[in-house]
């Protein structure tokens, strides 16, 4: 499992994943999850991955190298003109893949499970942030919903809930996302360190930041340290409960 978060904001997205494969306990492995589409001055694309690793890695190597779809459209996320049609081509993708790999997965009683964002701008057109599902279909970010999350969503989902806001700063966003992070780190021994963040600005049409997070990572490490800190003090401060215990 893995957890992968993106987020909508006027001032534009923020995504952020791990980088945990697991087997089993005994079978830990590092693998980026965040795969990345960039011509300056024309487009940046980021897409964040989930589920069964042998499906996703197909998915980003279909898209990597173009295909046609099932209808005869030749899918290229450099050429797409909008990110609904770049949301389609990673759609179409998927169903290649689930196509060819699905039903041998289930033959070796694998359940075949993918989910994914996609997260940018295109020139001419908004930013905008989808998640695609293991049929291809997506649904869309907006002002009501900010955020969208694949993979171990419940751990880091309220600080979420409680902080972003369309009108969230980008580099507050970025904290919120790595504070979400931590609360999933501590949670769910199946998603884990390095992690990818990256960062685009609204029409700047190239990523603002794209970095790589270590254990040894001092910024994160004191949100690790602060975070919980600050939530131990304001526990502390809520009276308790007058029943006679």
């Amino acid at each position: 499992m893995t957890y992968c978060v993106g987020l909508y904001l006027n001032d534009g997205i923020v995504m952020l994943s791990d980088s945990r494969t697991n087997a089993g306990v005994d079978s830990i492995a590092t693998f980026g999850k965040m795969h990345l589409w960039e011509k300056p001055g024309d487009r940046a694309l980021a897409i964040g991955t989930a589920g069964n690793l042998s499906l996703s890695q197909s998915v980003v190597a279909l898209l990597r190298e173009t295909f046609t779809d099932s209808d005869g459209r030749l899918c290229d996320l450099m050429q797409a003109t909008s990110m609904f049609e770049a949301a389609g081509m990673v759609g179409a993708a998927i169903r290649e893949v689930a196509r060819r790999d699905g039903d041998s997965l289930k033959q070796q009683g694998l359940e075949p499970a993918l989910s994914m964002l996609l997260g940018g701008q295109i020139s001419g057109r908004p930013h905008e942030l989808y998640m695609l599902y293991y049929a291809g279909n997506f649904i869309r970010a907006t002002e009501d919903t900010p955020f969208l999350q694949i993979g171990e969503i419940k751990y880091g989902k309220p600080i979420l809930d409680r902080v972003i806001r369309p009108d969230t700063p980008l580099v507050q966003a970025a904290k919120c996302a790595l504070v979400s992070m931590d609360s999933t780190l501590r949670s769910n021994i199946s998603v884990g360190l390095p992690l990818d963040l990256v960062v685009l600005r609204k029409d700047h049409l190239q990523f603002a930041l794209r970095k790589r997070i270590t254990e040894d990572d001092p910024y994160f490490t004191s949100i690790r340290s602060l975070w919980g800190e600050g939530l131990r003090k304001v526990f502390q401060t809520i009276p308790d409960p007058n029943w006679g215990l």
